[in-house]
């Protein structure tokens, strides 16, 4: 009970992603480098402290640097990715097709940890996945730049399925900080050469855009991203994946009352649905344990 309370609030942290990201006056590269790059510095005290943690950063093999790279690499491509379709679409639009991972995570669970889910939890991702579309359907656009921005959302959420899947091998053998301190560090410097390739500027932004990207390290990274990293010892890939699709319901709540934006009936109906196929999945999954 206690991890589905921690997925519970990892999912609420992380529905403060795209409000910040919106209110950010930057562009995708610097907003995902800031976000990684503070990350790891709040963590980076935590390994200094425990003499465990160093020694295990010092004897890690070259699989599991390799791996936790490439994890960077995914993360930084997810970011840039995700944020950049929130520029041509909208938050719900985008929110919906990025949490649309689950799909990604069944069919990989499936093949690569040989896991096997009951017609219920099936039948409750299905439902989840209706009402984020639900949710998002008024938004959808099948023409020019939202359906640019919808491309990029969806491919977003391809990567980071990926992502996860490299943390669901790591974290058996790795701690909770060496693995996120790799995975953001890398994740940043990838960001920082792709922001200088780009040509952005790292320190010519307002105040309010700094204190937004403060929020996004803190609250959607510390404590969405990273409580996601520590559940993936004793949680699949699949079942984090599942839960985060109640960060639209988050995300539509918290758009509501910092960014004016309505919530229809429609949408009401959406969050209904998924509460009911995140419940479902939820039960069933409980049941096979």
């Amino acid at each position: 009970m206690f991890y589905y309370i921690s997925l519970f609030l990892a999912v609420f942290a992380l529905s403060t992603s795209a409000i910040f990201v919106k209110l950010a006056d930057a562009p995708p590269a610097i907003t995902a480098f800031y976000r990684l790059f503070f990350a790891m510095l709040v963590l980076i005290p935590f390994l200094l402290a425990q003499k465990g943690l160093r020694q295990e950063l010092a004897n890690l093999s070259k699989k599991q640097w390799g791996l936790g790279i490439l994890s960077g690499l995914f993360l930084s491509c997810h970011y840039v990715l995700w944020f950049e379709s929130l520029n041509y679409t909208s938050v719900a639009s985008s929110t919906v097709i990025v949490t649309l991972q689950p799909l990604f995570s069944l069919i990989g669970s499936y093949f690569l940890f040989k896991e096997r889910f009951s017609k219920g939890a099936i039948v409750g991702c299905l439902v989840a996945i209706i009402g984020c579309f639900i949710i998002g359907w008024q938004d959808f656009q099948i023409s020019g730049q939202a359906l640019y921005g919808d491309i990029l959302a969806f491919i977003a959420a391809g990567i980071i399925t990926a992502y996860f899947f490299i943390g669901q091998s790591v974290r058996k053998d790795l701690s909770l900080i060496t693995y996120s301190i790799i995975g953001y560090g890398s994740s940043s410097i990838f960001l920082a050469i792709y922001a200088l390739f780009m040509q952005e500027s790292f320190f010519d932004y307002p105040a309010s855009t700094w204190w937004s990207l403060l929020g996004l390290a803190v609250i959607a990274t510390i404590f969405g991203q990273t409580i996601f990293n520590w559940l993936l010892k004793w949680l699949s890939t699949t079942v984090i994946s599942m839960s985060i699709l109640g960060e639209t319901i988050g995300t539509c709540i918290l758009a509501y009352f910092i960014l004016d934006e309505m919530i229809s009936v429609q949408q009401g109906i959406g969050i209904m649905v998924i509460l009911l196929g995140l419940a479902l999945f939820l039960l069933q999954q409980r049941k096979s344990v």
